[in-house]
């Protein structure tokens, strides 16, 4: 059974990119436009990874990842923060907030799954 990724970001161009790099690796994926979205998304069901990026309108990426850690269920998945940020501060924040990863855009395909591979066990 395929490992499922959701990913969350506000350009539908991004998500339909990491869609195809995604779903061209085998990867189950779900997408959301930003994270209130996101959270809504969150019924239970089991999501090995997430790659977020940080700049969204509702609730940005960092705001995300501090309230999915506060769900029982979702507080161990790893997470990817996925933006044109690269500033140690909010590196720090998205760190200290829970992410595993950080991946700059624009990124290389295999660049992004190798991020990947690294916190999704097979």
């Amino acid at each position: 059974m395929a490992k499922t990724i959701m990913t969350i970001d506000d350009s539908p161009s991004v998500r339909h990119l990491l869609n195809l790099v995604l779903k061209g690796a085998g990867f189950e994926v779900v997408q959301a436009a930003d994270g209130r979205e996101a959270l809504g998304l969150f019924t239970g069901q089991k999501v090995h990874l997430i790659i977020c990026d940080v700049n969204m309108p509702n609730m940005d990426g960092i705001t995300f990842v501090k309230r999915l850690k506060q769900l029982p269920e979702y507080k161990f998945t790893p997470v990817i923060m996925l933006t044109t940020e690269s500033q140690e501060e909010i590196k720090r924040e998205a760190k200290a907030a829970g992410a595993k990863a950080w991946v700059i855009k624009p990124f290389k395909p295999e660049q992004l799954l190798n991020a990947v591979e690294r916190l999704v066990m097979p």
